[in-house]
């Protein structure tokens, strides 16, 4: 009845296995009881779990993508430190417990760490910067959180029930097949990664949509805010991309499960088809990641240089020439897999084109911030970091690019010393900016900005630490992903980047600080006008937080930075001659619901509990049709409570107006 689930699934193979499962059920059980002592569960339930608000939505994605965050970098400190003592020992984990542990490092940080974190950013900004009051599909906004949530829910009840895949985060048969992997770890990544890149898809064509059909009237493309630009073509590489992860991970599922053979090397499998699969969607993903990040970057490096952006219409082709060429070179993944010469040649040089538009970007930002008057907020110091750090991966990068050179440092440190000298500084960085800047929006406080400073100091100390010291060792002939090793050569480089580990940890430790600290000042901190840097971009018009309904009028939007325009023209806080009923969707926990259908079907394909299967499965089909059935989905906000809404604004506007050029005091 429980198909290959049984006692043995529990994690009493490993003390430390045992451990963080442990961490991890208490965790939870603390959480539910905290709720429940507090008696919020009716609040979360009403408020927020259900919420169709965009703007709630993104909190959430947000919340899950820090907690993934945490439970990433565990993994990452676990390696750094297993590998310093291993010289000649076998340190303090076994073989396969380090193969998991490298596996659910690279699975969580870009699925379940980076996709929520950038999405949230997008969930949060992008309709308050197009003039929208919401998205364009939010029932769908809503599922896609939770098929996500979903998926993130498989990878941690994997520490608890079973063991994760050791094959990596990218699941390379042979290895990943049944023959070599039995057990349920790989299910565990299949579906995690199928769930959540449902969820992933939809959230590319809602906001295709959202930016195409329902920024403000007057607002045409070539005025978006670069951040909105970013979203687009990001949503674009989504809807196109990660149907070809779904696929390739459906059929790897049906090699494993039914005996099928697309990827075995027998009975007309082909081993390759998975590579060039899996990647064609895997080098976009690496741009998926990085464009919102690039948006945030140009928003940032304006509002804090208190200066127009320069070359935004160079920033919008540079970034419509990487979404396109991010198709185009997904071989130099496997330089060493095979292909004739002549097709290395082809996709190296177009992985040198494609650092062209990135190069473009870098140099606007600089001219940007040049003759500007720098404002060192924490979001610019990532910035900062940001346009330091990423050009050193870049040029690894095009170093990789020439297929000679990738045969010499192919599968070794120095490749794991590039991707994330690329993702580190390149998106992660840029969420934190985007994190810290637009804070004081999602919330209505702002953030405590010596706990920022410090927390970005240990952050980019921390990154050089950690990973200058694998190019060196690359260099050297370490092969990546070695739980030991037996040359004394390695190890003073290993317990560098140690070192550069815990500094990391500290400089999460700061953020943590730095929320707790804002949130128990928040009565001191609070974000009365909307405006608190003076910003250029719409977002800035609305309150903070905004109302649900974000503009009481839709703005007649007649420049690139629409509300700095306003600002000028003196109509930024212009009250409307009359306003009018607005509809906006009513809150439903069918999201909710089909979010945990999806983990159960995950859970029970993965344990073959065939007949849990069937019912999830006629349970999703009950929920879609019952809410197609539903005709009373939106709710009507009166225009006389809009009214007194905004008539409430701006009295306290007039009462908190800061003298001109003293926004930021």
């Amino acid at each position: 009845m429980l198909g290959r689930l049984g006692f043995d699934a529990l994690p009493f193979y490993s003390a430390i296995a045992f451990g963080g499962a442990s961490i991890t059920v208490l965790g939870g059980l603390v959480v539910l009881l905290l709720v429940t002592y507090f008696g919020k569960w009716r609040y979360f339930w009403e408020e927020w779990l259900t919420s169709l608000d965009h703007k709630r939505i993104g909190i959430m994605y947000i919340a899950l993508a820090l907690v993934m965050l945490v439970r990433g970098f565990v993994d990452a400190l676990m390696m750094r430190s297993q590998q310093a003592i291993a010289l000649n020992s076998n340190g303090y984990l076994a073989p396969e417990h380090f193969d998991q542990v490298f596996s659910s490092h690279g699975t969580i940080m870009i699925f379940f760490m980076a996709m929520p974190f950038l999405t949230g950013l997008i969930n949060i900004v992008v309709p308050q910067q197009i003039g929208a009051r919401d998205v364009a599909f939010p029932f769908m906004n809503s599922i896609s959180l939770w098929l996500t949530a979903a998926g993130a829910a498989l990878v941690m009840v994997s520490l608890v029930i079973g063991k994760f895949s050791t094959a990596g985060w990218t699941g390379y048969p042979p290895y990943s097949g049944a023959e070599y992997s039995p057990g349920v770890g790989v299910d565990y990544w299949i579906w995690a990664l199928l769930v959540s890149g449902v969820g992933s898809t939809m959230t590319g064509i809602n906001f295709i949509v959202t930016i195409l059909k329902c920024r403000a009237p007057k607002m045409r493309l070539m005025q978006m805010p670069l951040f909105t630009w970013t979203t687009l073509c990001t949503s674009i590489l989504m809807a196109f991309a990660f149907p070809a992860l779904t696929v390739v991970a459906a059929m790897l599922g049906l090699d494993r499960i039914l005996g099928f053979h697309f990827f075995t090397n027998d009975a007309g499998g082909n081993m390759m088809n998975y590579a060039n699969l899996l990647w064609i969607w895997g080098h976009p993903e690496v741009y998926i990641l990085i464009l919102p990040a690039f948006g945030i970057y140009s928003e940032v490096t304006a509002t804090f240089s208190q200066k127009r952006l320069f070359g935004y219409a160079s920033l919008v082709y540079a970034t419509a020439a990487i979404t396109i060429l991010s198709f185009s070179v997904w071989l130099h993944h496997f330089f060493t897999m095979g292909s004739s010469p002549n097709v290395n040649a082809v996709f190296g040089i177009a992985t040198m084109i494609i650092a062209v538009p990135t190069g473009v970007k870098i140099f606007d930002w600089v001219f940007t911030m040049y003759k500007g008057r720098i404002i060192f907020h924490p979001a610019m110091l990532f910035t900062i970091g940001f346009l330091v750090t990423f050009v050193l991966g870049g040029v690894s990068g095009v170093l990789l690019a020439l297929p000679p050179a990738d045969y010499l440092m192919h599968n070794s440190t120095f490749l794991v010393a590039h991707f994330h000298n690329v993702l580190i500084p390149g998106a992660l960085f840029g969420y934190f900016a985007g994190f810290q800047y637009w804070f004081p929006k999602a919330t209505g406080f702002t953030l405590n900005k010596a706990w920022g400073v410090r927390s970005f100091w240990f952050w980019i100390i921390g990154f050089y630490l950690a990973f200058m010291p694998l190019y060196a060792l690359g260099f050297l002939g370490m092969s990546r992903r070695m739980e030991r090793y037996d040359v004394a050569e390695w190890q003073p480089y290993l317990i560098v980047a140690a070192v550069g580990a815990l500094s990391v940890l500290i400089g999460i430790f700061c953020q943590g600080m730095q929320l707790y600290v804002s949130i128990r000042d928040r009565n001191k901190n609070i974000d009365v006008t909307g405006d608190p840097y003076n910003g250029r971009t719409l977002e800035w018009q609305t309150s903070s937080p905004p109302a649900e309904y974000n503009f009481a009028k839709i703005p007649d939007v007649q420049e690139i930075d629409a509300f700095w325009d306003m600002k000028q023209r003196g109509v930024a806080y212009a009250p409307a001659s009359d306003y009018e009923d607005i509809h906006l969707p009513r809150n439903t926990g069918v999201g909710v619901i089909l979010g945990g259908l999806g983990f159960l079907i995950g859970f029970a394909v993965t344990w073959y509990i065939w007949w849990l299967v069937v019912l999830c499965v006629l349970g999703v089909a009950a929920c879609l049709i019952t809410r197609a059935s539903q005709d009373n989905t939106f709710e009507i906000i009166p225009a006389a409570e809009i009214e007194a809404h905004e008539k409430a604004r701006s009295k306290a506007l007039e009462e908190h107006k800061p003298a001109p050029g003293d926004f930021w005091t």
